[in-house]
């Protein structure tokens, strides 16, 4: 196809600083592997064939207002390690790429199954018409058993094998390097306390909510039986009133739980000039204020739900969400310095702080301190 007419292809990644972000040397090692050095003259920012005019270029698509130029009559675009796209760049691209004949091609190792490209290809609703989806590992390579990459393989399947399965295998991150609850969701899976949990009609149920003004809300649901917390269900959602999660809590069965709000619950929206507490107490909740726990609460509901984790069963098919968001909960790092900056704010934060908030809520009373029931309406807060 090349040799009787010139292709222009785009080369892309999410974020590209620089050409030394980019495939380019991979394509041109490509080249020199092939032996065809002399069909294709390497130039700064892109590749060219000597004779039929076709080219690779490559760009970064991340804050780029050039990108949408550079697809426009593009014969191929190629979105590579494309999990790492968002899905502002995937709604570019598609409407963009409309030459007759033209084609899409994304390559990626899967990290977690609600990033765009998997909900795009993989998603429940499957993949877009007249796509092709090609799951390739090592059991794909025929020379691979000869290989001194299998024994590496197979330590890391002894010593690791959830990371080991992502790394090899091609399945989804189940937590990632660093994260705080890592080893505590393993142990947890170790002892079959992730799968099946009943409810049991006759215990309280508790919804400890993390709110979420501008991002998210999250809510875990459990019961506490003794020295067990059965976590039986998992809300969360972006932008939605009030009203959406008090609707949720009521249509899943959980009408009559406690609702054990933060110390913010105790402000007045924002719109309304109601507290949050208020609010969700009008819809025929009682509720609970944790007190702030001022500098470092972040950390202290992290060493809270670590000391609790071993008493936490998880029922995993209403809590997957959520055990996806504590397995990627982490710590930030400079990476000039390598230190720690405390937690990482990003996607996973909010069901971790709502469960972090459980496990302070729970141990509080057992610690000789009484929780109060509400907070004194001091007014607007600011």
């Amino acid at each position: 196809m090349a040799a009787q007419r010139g292709l222009r292809v785009v080369c892309a990644r999410e974020i590209q600083k620089s050409l030394r972000d980019s495939v380019k040397q991979l394509i041109e090692d490509k080249i020199r592997s092939l032996g065809l050095s002399g069909v294709f003259d390497v130039l700064d920012t892109e590749i060219r064939h000597k004779s039929n005019g076709s080219r690779f270029v490559f760009i970064g698509m991340w804050r780029n207002p050039d990108a949408v130029k550079s697809l426009e009559g593009a014969d191929i675009f190629w979105g590579e390690e494309a999990s790492a796209f968002s899905d502002r760049s995937i709604k570019i691209i598609r409407p963009t790429m409309r030459k007759p004949g033209s084609e899409l091609w994304f390559s990626w190792n899967p990290e977690f199954d609600h990033d765009p490209v998997d909900k795009l290809f993989r998603g429940e609703h499957g993949p877009p018409p007249d796509s092709l989806v090609v799951e390739v590992s090592w059991r794909d390579n025929p020379w691979f058993d000869k290989s001194p990459l299998k024994a590496e393989m197979e330590f890391d399947y002894q010593s690791d094998p959830a990371k080991a399965e992502h790394v090899w295998g091609g399945g989804y991150v189940t937590a990632i390097d660093g994260a705080y609850y890592a080893s505590s969701l393993a142990k947890a899976r170790e002892e079959g306390r992730i799968g099946f949990v009943p409810t049991d009609p006759l215990v309280q149920k508790r919804a400890t909510w993390d709110l979420g003004v501008s991002d998210s809300t999250a809510i875990w649901i459990s019961q506490w039986v003794d020295r067990e917390i059965r976590v039986i269900d998992y809300i969360e959602g972006q932008g939605q009133p009030l009203a959406y999660y008090i609707n949720e809590l009521r249509s899943r069965g959980h009408g009559d739980a406690l609702c054990i709000l933060p110390h913010d619950g105790a402000q007045r929206d924002a719109v309304s000039a109601v507290r949050y507490e208020d609010h969700v107490r009008s819809a025929g909740f009682e509720t609970q204020i944790v007190a702030n726990q001022g500098r470092g609460a972040a950390m202290l509901r992290i060493e809270a739900l670590r000391r609790l984790f071993g008493s936490l069963l998880f029922h995993e098919e209403t809590t997957r969400d959520g055990l996806k968001a504590l397995g990627a909960y982490h710590e930030k790092r400079d990476p000039n310095r390598n230190v720690g900056l405390g937690p990482e704010h990003d996607w996973s934060s909010h069901a971790a702080d709502a469960l972090g908030l459980l496990a302070v809520a729970y141990e509080e009373p057992r610690k000789g301190g009484v929780l109060p029931l509400s907070m004194p309406d001091y007014g607007t807060t600011v």
